[in-house]
């Protein structure tokens, strides 16, 4: 993701600045989305892995990125409190 931009963006819900996942991070979100522990604010589980996510500078919220564009919609973003090792 480009740099200027990341700069930019923040949580619609919270306006906290975001950060953009590590591979190690992506690849823990992946694990507990193939393993049905993630899911959105409002409610709805989480199905297809992600390439690309951003996160809030405190970890609490996850917003994915598709085809380079930052999904953030406050329901669609993904509580990190039941994954492990999201911590930032």
């Amino acid at each position: 993701m480009d740099k200027k931009l990341l700069d930019i963006l923040c949580c619609p819900a919270s306006k906290q600045s975001l950060l953009q996942l590590s591979s190690d991070q992506l690849d823990r979100l992946n694990a507990a989305i193939a393993a049905g522990k993630a899911g959105q604010l409002d409610g709805q589980s989480v199905n297809k892995p992600l390439k690309e996510a951003l996160i809030t500078r405190d970890g609490k919220l996850i917003y994915r990125i598709d085809d380079g564009i930052p999904v953030l919609l406050a329901e669609e973003a993904v509580a990190s409190a039941s994954i492990d090792g999201l911590s930032v």
